[in-house]
């Protein structure tokens, strides 16, 4: 369940109230009985494990893949077999 944070409006005394989603929100402060707002408050996000990114997103090689295609490209250029004139005519 979430902790929301009100604040009275009449005594500008702040506090937080662990609520359902389908719990009716405070109308009166406990101190006052004065009218109260719903704050926004800031969450803590947190990351923990091996790390989202380096399992996730990152590449697993380090991008040996595109050196490798790079060289496997000239080597297949050099290989190619180029049409001599005495069989051309």
């Amino acid at each position: 369940m979430p902790i929301y944070e009100y604040n009275c409006k009449n005594c500008g005394k702040g506090f937080e109230i662990l609520q359902k989603f389908s719990d009716p929100p405070p109308l009166k402060c406990p101190l006052c009985s004065g009218e109260v707002s719903k704050l926004i408050s800031q969450c803590a996000f947190h990351l923990k494990g091996t790390g989202w990114y380096a399992t996730d997103y990152a590449k697993k090689n380090g991008g040996a893949d595109q050196k490798e295609t790079k060289s496997e490209t000239t080597k297949s250029d050099d290989s190619v077999i180029s049409p001599s004139k005495d069989s051309a005519d």
